[in-house]
């Protein structure tokens, strides 16, 4: 394991490195081939990383390495979304029948909000998803009215805001929303209000199915085995899951976020109004999710999944510590986010950060 970064004689500067290497060594020992991490705190910066960058292979994981954000992505879609609203030129409680017509079946009487929120009610493609048919497509290009056609056909879950269910389909619904708002793709968009103000050298979107140097290898387990499946097509989850990025980045945008930098503060209070997820410690906001942790210590940011790579990117609500996490897959799941937070909850610890 690799790591780097100034640290004090006590808190974080002990405690926290020390735990997150111990949770990557484990998330490896597991049967993760690779994991990495960027811890921040007040006192520095630590990347850390553990196992291989490939099976069969000996190179170490680079920490500072590209990988794919999946879900993660939806936070920098809510922030252009939130942004537009701030400015006036949408508006949350827009139907999606305004701005794309004809898009889903029962557009009129789905919101902007319902979309950020998961409470449209509409039918998840991803649920479509099988082994054969992320083989079979993996270096196909789709748009996003052929993802929105398809889950169109299925009936909805259930009515609009009558309740919650994690939805892909309504980010990418957000992002044809985008585009019809600025009349531009929203990966522009992204790019325009996000990556160049921020400097975000190493957050890519786009549908290139190659991975930047360095990275690491990702793996889908067919029939008991585990098949590379790093080159991919990244169009399948759009705006709802197709960017890539590093650590780094990823705790500078979230570092934005939180403090203000991307949104005024009334799209600030919208994105962390939260909704019960029926899972306990958890809410969600428009685009990032509310994790209570031990100790008293409430954390922001967004988890996401992308054949072959789960990340985890959680930061206190002042930024001040901040923590992302990439881990590639093999044969075995990823713990679950509570777990992996709970396991690491040091990073972000008392006192200062205890729940108001």
């Amino acid at each position: 394991m690799t790591g780097n970064g100034a640290g004090s004689a006590a808190g974080v500067g002990v405690s926290g490195p020390a735990r997150l290497r111990q949770a990557l060594d484990e998330l490896v020992a597991d049967g993760a081939p690779g994991a990495l991490a960027e811890l921040r705190d007040e006192t520095g910066t630590w990347k850390l990383a553990s196992g291989v960058a490939e099976l069969g292979a000996t190179q170490p994981v680079d920490a500072a390495g590209w990988f794919r954000i999946g879900s993660v992505t939806k936070t920098f879609t809510a922030t252009v979304v939130l942004q537009l609203a701030g400015e006036g030129r949408l508006g949350l409680d827009d139907t999606v029948q305004r701005w794309v017509p004809g898009a889903v079946p029962g557009a009129a009487e789905i919101t902007v909000r319902q979309l950020l929120s998961h409470t449209s009610g509409l039918y998840n493609y991803t649920r479509d998803l099988t082994t054969e048919g992320i083989l079979r497509d993996r270096l196909r290009r789709w748009s996003p009215h052929e993802i929105v056609m398809h889950a169109g056909r299925q009936a909805p879950e259930f009515q609009p805001g009558a309740s919650r269910a994690y939805n892909n389909t309504g980010y990418v619904l957000l992002g044809m929303v985008i585009e019809q708002v600025t009349g531009c793709p929203y990966g522009e968009q992204i790019v325009r209000r996000i990556l160049y103000p921020l400097e975000l050298r190493h957050t890519l979107i786009g549908d290139s199915e190659l991975l930047p140097e360095p990275h690491a290898h990702g793996y889908l387990a067919v029939r008991g085995k585990p098949v590379d499946i790093t080159v991919y097509n990244p169009s399948q989850a759009g705006a709802a899951g197709g960017m890539v990025s590093t650590a780094a980045d990823l705790n500078r945008f979230f570092s934005a976020l939180l403090t203000g930098a991307l949104l005024r503060t009334g799209e600030l209070r919208e994105l962390q109004t939260t909704i019960a997820t029926g899972t306990p410690g958890v809410e969600s906001g428009l685009g990032v999710t509310r994790y209570d942790l031990p100790d008293d210590v409430t954390v922001w940011g967004k988890d996401g999944s992308f054949h072959g790579y789960h990340t985890w990117s959680f930061h206190t609500a002042d930024a001040r510590r901040q923590l992302t996490v990439s881990m590639t897959a093999a044969l075995t799941g990823r713990p679950t986010t509570h777990d992996l937070l709970a396991r690491v909850a040091t990073v972000f610890g008392p006192p200062e950060n205890r729940r108001r």
